[in-house]
């Protein structure tokens, strides 16, 4: 799974970025609001009128709205800056936690490190973390490597620590390193959402989801509200991502996903998710049509321990599930089983043989209408997962992505 930020997503498929952000431009543009003053916010901001003058004529040039009303008693958010600038102080937010994350303590009267960054020096950060050389980041960017190398000197520099060390395979970061990285991913993501907010409301643009899909979830439950979501926003941007749920967390977790829909973990593997259920799905025998287990119950979980199964991969529900039956039942779980989570291999391998597996029932609900598999009559006694929508804490959905959740909600 390839890793992609801010707007390099849309960068990588079309070649033509969306401008990043100039983060002096951004900081101004948050204490005029918050002051309502240009004159005010100079001293705040350390730049002189006619800079931030011109600094909120190029953000707003960018953003292709206007952001402030002047008047004679001074400056005031439009409904458009009202939108982006609330987003825009979420994602500053991320950026103080750098300041955190680098344990590095600004002098009495010195600017925090967050007002003293780059969009340059971030987006070298996050690809130098995240590729492990410094010549990867700077193809993946397009940048020179000399410029990466700069980049990330200049914010060690600022930071008073080595982000980086050499390695045999290329570079090292450091935990503050991966940890600014993420924040800064995270500053990223909140921009553009705040981009797809104003777009949403001057009408220019539906916004988009990025939805990582686990194996149920992505057979029935994601296609069908990704489904509802385009017939009442054909112009959307959907994507849908899947692989292994360790891939989609870190994804969630650096701002690359929106939300990840399947069987919820317990415990949950990290302080900064929230799960949410939406039904607990229960798992059924499968097998090839013919099958005798097809058309009756299994007789009692010593004849299911002699069978040849294929199981889900370990350290996932389903397979702690698949273990837990075993052991309930006073038996130790079947050794010689074939590991698969793919539903395609699943499907050939159960037409091939006798073969047995596990799984919730609406998962194949399409080849059982088709006959090409057959489910036991009831659900295997005491089996099931909780099935939701996994999300970062404190997240703000755009109207776009909240619309997806209360979808998948329904479809629940």
């Amino acid at each position: 799974m390839s890793y992609l930020f801010g707007d390099d997503a849309s960068m990588a498929q079309t070649g033509s970025p969306t401008p990043l952000p100039n983060l002096r431009h951004l900081n101004a543009a948050l204490a005029v609001w918050r002051l309502g003053s240009i004159s005010r916010a100079t001293e705040q901001v350390h730049l002189s009128q006619s800079a931030i003058t011109q600094g909120l004529a190029k953000l707003e040039h960018d953003l292709g709205v206007t952001l402030f009303t002047r008047s004679a008693t001074g400056l005031y958010a439009t409904e458009s800056g009202s939108v982006f600038l609330h987003r825009a102080e979420r994602a500053i937010n991320w950026l103080e936690a750098i300041d955190q994350a680098s344990g590095l303590r600004a002098s009495r009267g010195a600017q925090p490190l967050y007002r003293r960054l780059t969009s340059t020096q971030l987006r070298a950060l996050i690809s130098v973390v995240e590729q492990g050389s410094y010549s990867l980041a700077a193809s993946l960017l397009r940048l020179t490597q000399p410029t990466v190398h700069r980049a990330v000197k200049e914010l060690e520099s600022a930071c008073k620590q080595t982000l980086f060390r050499r390695s045999p395979a290329g570079v090292e970061p450091s935990w503050q390193a991966r940890q600014m990285a993420r924040y800064a991913r995270l500053f990223f993501a909140e921009i553009e959402q705040g981009r797809e907010e104003v777009g949403e409301l001057q009408g220019l643009r539906a916004g988009r989801v990025r939805v990582g899909s686990l194996p149920l979830a992505r057979a029935q439950l994601v296609p069908h509200a990704v489904t509802q979501l385009l017939r009442e926003y054909p112009s959307a941007s959907v994507s849908i991502i899947d692989g292994p749920y360790e891939e989609q967390l870190y994804s969630l977790l650096h701002g690359q996903l929106d939300v990840i829909v399947g069987a919820l973990r317990e415990p949950t593997p990290s302080p900064d998710i929230e799960q949410k259920l939406l039904f607990r799905d229960p798992l059924h025998i499968v097998v090839r049509p013919g099958h005798a287990l097809a058309s009756r119950r299994p007789r009692n979980a010593g004849e299911l321990r002699a069978l040849d199964w294929i199981a889900p991969r370990r350290n996932t529900p389903a397979r702690e599930t698949f273990s837990r039956f075993f052991a309930d039942q006073g038996f130790a779980p079947p050794e010689h089983v074939i590991e698969c989570s793919s539903l395609v291999a699943i499907r050939s391998l159960l037409l091939e043989s006798d073969r047995v597996a596990l799984l919730p029932a609406r998962q194949v609900a399409l080849e059982v209408q088709m006959g090409i598999l057959a489910v036991s009559p009831k659900p295997l006694a005491g089996t099931h997962r909780n099935i939701g929508i996994t999300l970062r804490k404190n997240w703000k959905p755009t109207r776009l992505q909240r619309r997806f959740l209360e979808l998948l909600e329904n479809s629940g």
